[in-house]
């Protein structure tokens, strides 16, 4: 009979017999638990008899046996008080690693990384630099794949490996309230000791929570060790510094000068003239961030298909159905950078965004100069390969020290991703419903309301008066 969580009532035990060897003879204790045969050697009859009534006593009180040890559940404690945090850590991330994202999967193993950290045995020696354990972990032991391909080639990784795997505490120490603050502090604080952005402590603070979370769901703790300790983390702003928003004189501007990158050198050289180009060709990448709102990986992984223009003037559109997330091939399946479904949506899931004119023309004049990729992407880097963020944070810095004479301080603008609060703040501030915004954009309306409070205030505060001047009307 199945009880549950791994557990049955199907136990069997039968008379201790002797086992005559050369030398001595042994008493044998045998026992079936869910049709599986246990034994164990003594060497005393009377120890073999205290055993099995021990087990005897289990059958008699009901107390459900534990299937993977053969025990009763109130003994399985001795197993989970040896597990240690590496064993715990390494069967958490085969769990977990299948249906995360590739940015996820790199964010959980840094995670990881730092609370396995914290959970190292100080007593232990010969415990190689944190620089090689990092590295260990980081690039082999938390990835599956390569985990699961073979031991690691560098024999500073299989030395850290090794050590690891030996060095590390009991998960049921964090049990104590003392180590489980020490492991949490450890999430606030860089590795060089300086405190970590409130997002990154947040995101660290969710996989240890989760990883206990498991430990809890496995019977390892009766609790969650973390919901006893008073630990605040610092507190994270969801919403965007509203200096960083650009009014349309500036973004016109702003695309500009992308165009005339270089353009203004006495001396062109051959670097000046490929950054002249790319400039150019970074021109309605940018466009794309400040009149349709996307995320860089998005504009990123525009192609040809995905525009939907007007043979002249007017609106157009834009069908969303990728992104290209620029992240290391060690976080996907593949081992390479891959295109992946949009963010927070299923696979094969589109978006339908509105291409404002200004934009449709931006799209006309990068086709008919630069055409597109064999894939038909869009953008490229410098060299024809995939645009990285450096190609175009490099070129977005640029245009900015070109238009603004306090480009170093301003917040405005200060990174492209601000092209894309912009859009969503103009069409807030335009009365176009927050639903909607919310569709174009690629949120839920929630964090819509969150992350752009102040717009949407200043939003109602235009339709207050607009219903105050209406019913003003009505009642004069």
């Amino acid at each position: 009979m199945a009880a549950s969580n791994g557990t049955t009532y199907d136990v069997r035990i039968w008379e201790v017999r002797p086992v005559v060897g050369k030398t001595r003879t042994t008493y044998e204790l045998r026992w079936k638990v869910a049709r599986k045969a246990r034994s164990k050697s003594f060497g005393t009859r009377a120890l073999a008899n205290s055993r099995r009534a021990e087990l005897l006593s289990a059958v008699n009180r009901g107390e459900p046996f534990d299937v993977e040890s053969g025990l009763p559940v109130s003994q399985r404690r001795d197993r989970t008080n040896e597990i240690s945090w590496w064993e715990w850590v390494l069967t958490y991330v085969d769990t977990k690693w299948p249906t995360l994202a590739p940015s996820s999967r790199r964010s959980m193993v840094e995670a990881l990384v730092t609370c396995t950290i914290a959970m190292l045995d100080p007593a232990r020696r010969g415990r190689p630099s944190e620089a090689e354990l990092r590295s260990a972990m980081t690039t082999w032991a938390f990835v599956p794949t390569r985990r699961k391909a073979g031991p690691p080639t560098s024999e500073r990784a299989h030395r850290a490996v090794a050590w690891l795997a030996k060095g590390t505490r009991p998960v049921i120490a964090l049990d104590d309230p003392t180590t489980a603050r020490k492991v949490l502090d450890a999430v606030v604080s860089k590795k060089d000791g300086t405190p970590a952005a409130p997002t990154t402590i947040a995101r660290k603070r969710a996989v240890l929570y989760n990883v206990l979370d498991l430990a809890v769901e496995q019977g390892i703790f009766a609790a969650h060790p973390l919901d006893r300790i008073r630990w605040k983390a610092p507190k994270v702003a969801e919403g965007f510094d509203p200096r960083s928003v650009v009014n349309p004189t500036q973004a016109r501007a702003l695309l500009e000068a992308t165009r005339k990158l270089g353009s203004d050198a006495p001396e062109a050289t051959r670097a000046d003239r490929a950054a002249r180009r790319h400039g150019r060709h970074l021109t309605a990448f940018f466009g794309c961030m400040y009149y349709a709102a996307l995320r860089p990986s998005e504009a990123r992984g525009l192609r040809l298909g995905n525009l939907d223009l007007p043979t002249g003037n007017g609106w157009g559109q834009l069908v969303l159905e990728a992104g290209d997330p620029e992240i290391s091939g060690t976080w996907t399946d593949g081992g390479r950078r891959t295109r992946r479904q949009l963010k927070h949506r299923a696979l094969g899931a589109i978006r339908l965004v509105p291409c404002a004119p200004a934009l449709v023309q931006l799209l006309q004049e990068h086709l008919d100069e630069f055409g597109t990729a064999p894939d038909q992407s869009l953008f490229r880097g410098p060299a024809g390969g995939r645009l990285l963020s450096g190609a175009y944070n490099r070129a977005w810095r640029d245009a900015r020290r070109a238009v603004l004479q306090d480009a170093d301080e301003s917040p405005l603008a200060l990174r492209p991703y601000d092209l894309r609060h912009t859009a969503v703040s103009t069409w807030l501030a335009a009365g176009v419903p927050s639903t909607q915004v919310a569709a174009w954009a690629g949120h839920s309306v929630a964090v819509l309301h969150r992350v752009y409070a102040h717009v949407v205030a200043d939003s109602q505060a235009v339709a207050q008066g607009r219903i105050d001047a209406f019913l003003g009307g009505i009642h004069s």
